[in-house]
């Protein structure tokens, strides 16, 4: 096996581990990915985790990437929001939902920070693609309870404005699932966040 041939199989993963090379070509010797890396065709991420030099850098690859160095995660909070416009700005630090621990990885590609999330409230993504490859998403829905929940310190409508929310992409929330999913969280505090986040768009309306 040579580098055209492992980069033939391995390149329209994007982002690769090494478990995912071992399983294409068994019995890898992994000094090659080191070889690679020396010669400037792969770039490590983070422990036993890959980039090809030449992979394009957007937005859908850093989702790509967020979803595969933390599993199980799908891409929430400011960077969900941003996604579906209701954030203003591109946020840079892909922002993320697991079930394990609080944790955040600084790599050559980006920074990637995972919240933790109880995983009975682990659901309300979404599944995009990067060509062939699924990449997890949370719904708007979902992306603003995840922001009210893990965000303890909002305490007032000063503190939603300081988001500033983009109010056109707020017409389409769907209300109903809203509403469903906060139940879920079966939190008092984030009953009040939510609270305080509809008064504030029934103040814009008005």
């Amino acid at each position: 096996m040579n580098y055209l041939e492992f980069r033939t199989a391995m390149l329209p993963f994007r982002a690769f581990s090494v478990k995912d090379a071992e399983k294409r070509f068994p019995g890898l010797d992994t000094r090659r990915l080191v070889e690679w890396q020396k010669k400037g065709y792969i770039i490590k991420l983070i422990n036993r985790w890959y980039l090809f030099t030449e992979t394009e850098r957007n937005e859908s690859l850093l989702y790509r990437i967020s979803n595969c160095i933390d599993r199980p995660s799908y891409v929430s909070l400011e960077s969900a929001l941003s996604m579906y416009h209701l954030i203003p700005e591109s946020v840079h630090t892909v922002q993320a939902a697991t079930t394990k621990k609080t944790q955040s990885y600084e790599t050559i590609a980006g920074t990637f920070n995972y919240r933790s999330l109880k995983p009975s409230v682990f659901f309300g993504y979404t599944t995009l693609h990067l060509g062939e490859l699924p990449l997890l998403v949370a719904e708007k829905e979902k992306a603003i309870l995840d922001y009210l929940y893990l965000n303890t310190g909002i305490a007032d409508k000063k503190d939603i404005a300081a988001m500033r929310l983009n109010k056109m992409e707020t017409e389409d929330i769907d209300w109903k699932k809203f509403d469903h999913y906060s139940a879920a969280f079966n939190s008092k505090a984030l009953n009040k966040r939510v609270e305080i986040f509809k008064s504030f768009l029934s103040d814009d309306a008005a």
